[in-house]
């Protein structure tokens, strides 16, 4: 069934960088905690379940395997050598019946496209001749897709007929597609439920089955506590919600009425202050007006000690010049009078 649809698979795949992880290997994990769940066997003992996981392993092998065909058909110089002519011409094969399958593909997704487009503007002979050759076109997909399974198993036989080339193909695990990857790890999943399935006894399929469903039932429990827990909580929060909402309240009421005071003290200094600097500033006009008025004083008093000096030392050189002229007069007079006795003498 893998191997079907791996067949079907475009050979043309993007190389991802994913490594292949190692197969679980019961033996090697680590202790479960959850003791009942694990089985008490670590190896298979019969031969059918040996058989069931010896297939398993096979179709995992070639699945690897022909993940990684896309590889060799893309790097067909770097593998000629190691992988051999046969398997190389088989690669070939494949390669070109899954470009003629792609092919095929497209062209048939694009005429169902085209019809989609023109199906309510062309005549309807035209749409049923469109709609019978995609029908026939749909129809030869069948043989080439079984030509294709064929090829691949025709690989496969030849890469497991040679283990070494086999071996050093799958070796080039960094080449895989992301897709062929996830799908590998899947398949590894899957042997990993299928190995502790068969590993487990019937009486421990019980005991786990019982032992799931106290699990179940116990977190069903569980699960009614949380939620009974939660309600209490919710309506207690919610009270709470509803006292932190009061008492907030209460406080906004205070802090509001306090807002007020403050604005109402705030308007009175504002006032105060409008006040004082308007006083301040007639006091400051009326200040420098003194000021001024000082100024013109002491210049009119200085002003007026110049004159009254200057005034006092003219009065004192009118006196003194006046003084000097009686002087000179009353020589002169002296004079006069001596020279008139003088003559009278005479």
């Amino acid at each position: 069934m893998a191997l079907d649809i791996l067949a079907m698979a475009p050979l043309y795949q993007a190389p991802a960088i994913t490594r292949i992880g190692p197969k679980t290997d019961p033996s090697k994990r680590p202790a479960d905690p959850l003791k009942p769940l694990v089985p008490s066997r670590t190896k298979l003992t019969t031969i059918e379940a040996k058989r069931i996981m010896s297939i398993l392993d096979e179709a995992i092998n070639k699945v690897e395997l022909v993940t990684l065909l896309s590889h060799v058909a893309s790097n067909r110089e770097d593998v000629e050598g190691v992988l051999g002519e046969d398997i190389m011409r088989a690669v070939r094969e494949h390669e070109d019946l899954c470009q003629v399958l792609l092919e095929n593909v497209r062209c048939l997704k694009e005429k169902e496209r085209q019809l989609q487009e023109q199906e309510e503007a062309e005549e309807e002979g035209w749409l049923r001749d469109r709609l019978l050759s995609i029908e026939l076109q749909k129809s030869s997909l069948s043989p080439l897709t079984q030509q294709i399974k064929d090829s691949t198993k025709n690989v496969l036989r030849l890469l497991l007929s040679n283990p070494q080339a086999a071996r050093l193909l799958q070796m080039q695990t960094q080449s895989r597609s992301a897709e062929a990857q996830n799908f590998i790890d899947s398949l590894i999943e899957l042997r990993g439920f299928l190995f502790e399935k068969l590993v487990t006894s019937p009486m421990e399929a019980r005991d786990k089955a019982q032992f799931i469903q106290d699990i179940n039932r116990q977190n069903s429990n569980n699960q009614q506590i949380i939620d009974t827990l939660e309600n209490e909580l919710a309506e207690r929060m919610k009270n709470r919600n509803a006292e932190e909402l009061e008492d907030l309240e209460a406080v906004h009421r205070e802090e509001k009425i306090a807002l007020e005071e403050l604005k109402r003290r705030h308007k009175v200094l504002v006032e105060e202050f409008v006040q004082i600097r308007e006083e301040r500033e007639i006091n400051s006009k009326k200040r420098m007006e003194a000021e001024q008025e000082m100024v013109r004083m002491v210049r009119a008093a200085t002003l007026i000690q110049a004159f009254w000096k200057g005034y006092l030392v003219r009065s004192l050189l009118r006196s003194k010049k006046k003084r000097g002229k009686g002087k000179a007069k009353g020589k002169e007079k002296g004079k006069q009078k001596g020279k008139e006795k003088d003559k009278g003498k005479k």
